[in-house]
């Protein structure tokens, strides 16, 4: 049966509209999300009170604290009001400050929006208004909140890369992006071929030169795109890394010490495999003569 035209047409475009929104959300935790990780963490390290238990109450499995207390600006805590809080429109209106203080807003708020709406159109007019686009648009919207909090915090939190993989196996029962056989190894290969290559690097220097957290993300794309996926992605997120890397180091003078978060270039390398990755692959394969 041929698609309905009109959803064809209107599939990007309400991808767009409501990637904006998804990405007023991603605000939201890639702000709270790193804080209330450090919060239980002071918590589980606190003697507690005589009286008292040493578990944190559990209200809305967990994620009571990405709904409350509503968003205020962070310099006189004003609550903000629905209006100012739609998505890219009402920074460009407020003109990047506040309503009430005129503090400036930061530029990440809107570049987050306007990043989820862009390349979850980007998503829907590749893949079309299909069930492998709706698993698509999940992985991306926890890709970019793990991307903005591995360059704030360096840390890949397993809040969001753990039920990712899980997501990437249960869209594959059916076979969606890869075969469940391939799904399941390319979960496995991709958490242990990175954990090899930590505990290789360890040996050798002393230094630890990643986090687990990149061993769980690259699972992730494993478990969505399959085993097959994995050459691949590893290549493109090392040269990326890498560029990325050397340009600092030239352009601004960064200490090489200084460690820089590997999950950024892992999400972009596992992205651009979800859109293009056979694409690649194939033109790898012809132009090596392999095909």
């Amino acid at each position: 049966m041929a698609a309905d035209p009109t959803l064809i047409t209107l599939a990007p475009l309400a991808a767009l509209l409501f990637g904006l929104v998804i990405g007023s959300f991603l605000n939201v935790v890639i702000l709270r999300l790193p804080r209330r990780m450090q919060a239980e963490l002071d918590e589980a390290c606190a003697e507690p009170h005589e009286g008292e238990t040493d578990q944190l109450p559990s209200r809305w499995f967990g994620l009571d604290y990405l709904i409350s207390p509503p968003s205020t600006c962070p310099h006189c805590e004003h609550r903000i009001r629905a209006w100012e809080n739609i998505p890219v429109l009402s920074f460009l209106l407020l003109r990047g400050r506040c309503s009430s203080c005129r503090a400036p807003i930061g530029l990440r708020y809107p570049v987050v929006e306007a990043t989820t709406g862009l390349l979850s159109l980007l998503v829907v007019s590749h893949l079309g208004a299909t069930p492998a686009a709706v698993a698509a648009l999940l992985l991306l919207w926890g890709l970019i909140a793990l991307t903005v909090i591995d360059l704030d915090e360096q840390l890949l939190p397993d809040q969001l890369t753990l039920p990712l993989v899980w997501l990437g196996l249960i869209v594959n029962i059916n076979g969606m992006f890869t075969d469940l056989e391939s799904a399941v190894i390319g979960a496995a290969a991709g958490y242990l071929s990175l954990w090899f290559v930590f505990q290789l690097f360890r040996l050798l220097t002393g230094r630890e030169g990643m986090g687990y957290g990149d061993f769980k993300l690259l699972a992730v794309f494993g478990a969505f795109l399959g085993w097959q996926m994995l050459p691949l992605i590893v290549l493109l997120s090392s040269f990326i890394g890498a560029l990325v890397g050397v340009s600092l180091v030239v352009m601004r003078g960064r200490d090489r010490q200084v460690p820089i978060p590997f999950g950024p270039y892992l999400a972009a390398a596992g992205f651009v495999a979800l859109l293009w990755g056979d694409r690649i692959n194939n033109a790898y394969l012809q132009f090596s003569g392999l095909a």
